[in-house]
C-alpha cells in the first residue's frame, strides 16, 4: 500500500538506499510530496518540474525543420532536437505530432531524440509530468487498462503530453484527468477499472 508523504517527513528509522530520499542521522527522510510503497522502490514526485533523462518517453510537435534537423517542442521544456543518423529515414513537417526516446541531455534546455515515430491523427492533452508515472502505473497496468476499456490508442509522454487515437477518446479523457486529480489516493487502479466499467455499460 502507498502512502503519502512530505518533504522532510521520516520514512525508516535506518539508512536505505531510496530515490527522491535523503540520509540524515542514520534516518531516511523523503525529499519530496509524494507516494512511498514502504518496500524501498522509491518515492514517486506528485508536484514539481519534469527532469528529462535518457530513455524517457516524449510526445511532442515538430516546430521547425532545417538542413534536415529537427526541433521539436516537448511544452514543459526546451528545446529537443532530432538529429537524424546515418541509416535514420525521417520525413517529418513543421506541426506534426510525434513520439521519441531521448537520447541525451545535453544542457538545461535541450535534449537530443532518437527513434521517433509519427503519430498520425489522433488528439492530444497534457497533465503535470509529476503525475505521469501515476497515470502508467505499476508495470503499465493503470494506462493499459484505461486503454483497453475505452478502446483507445494511448501514448504517453514523461514530459506530460498524452496522445490519443480512436476509441471513447471522451471516456479514456476523463480517466486519466481523474487519475491526476487523485494520484495521492490508494486502490486507484481498481477505482478507475470500476468507474470505466460503469461507464461503459
Amino acid at each position: 500500500m502507498r502512502n503519502i508523504v512530505t518533504p522532510g517527513e521520516l520514512i525508516a528509522p535506518a539508512p536505505v538506499m531510496v530515490k527522491n530520499a535523503y540520509i540524515e542521522g542514520g534516518k531516511t527522510y523523503s525529499k519530496v510530496l509524494g507516494m512511498y510503497d514502504g518496500a524501498g522502490r522509491g518515492i514517486i514526485p506528485l508536484e514539481g518540474a519534469w527532469c528529462p533523462t535518457p530513455e524517457d518517453t516524449v510526445v511532442g510537435m515538430i516546430s521547425e525543420v532545417k538542413n534536415k534537423v529537427y526541433v521539436a517542442d516537448l511544452s514543459y521544456f526546451g528545446r529537443s532536437l532530432i538529429v537524424p543518423g546515418k541509416y535514420d529515414e525521417y520525413n517529418f513537417s513543421e506541426g506534426d505530432i510525434i513520439a521519441a526516446k531521448i537520447k541525451d541531455v545535453e544542457s538545461r534546455r535541450t535534449v537530443i531524440l532518437k527513434e521517433a515515430e509519427l503519430l498520425e491523427g489522433g488528439t492530444l492533452i497534457r497533465v503535470k509530468p509529476k503525475k505521469v508515472l501515476r497515470i502508467i502505473g505499476k508495470k503499465d497496468t493503470m494506462i493499459s487498462q484505461i486503454a483497453a476499456l475505452t478502446k483507445t490508442q494511448i501514448v504517453v509522454g514523461m514530459n506530460g503530453i498524452i496522445w490519443l487515437r480512436g476509441g471513447n477518446l471522451a471516456l479514456a479523457t476523463e480517466a486519466i484527468f481523474r487519475v491526476e486529480r487523485e494520484a495521492h489516493t490508494s486502490g486507484l487502479t481498481e477505482t478507475i477499472k470500476l468507474f470505466l466499467e460503469t461507464k461503459s455499460v
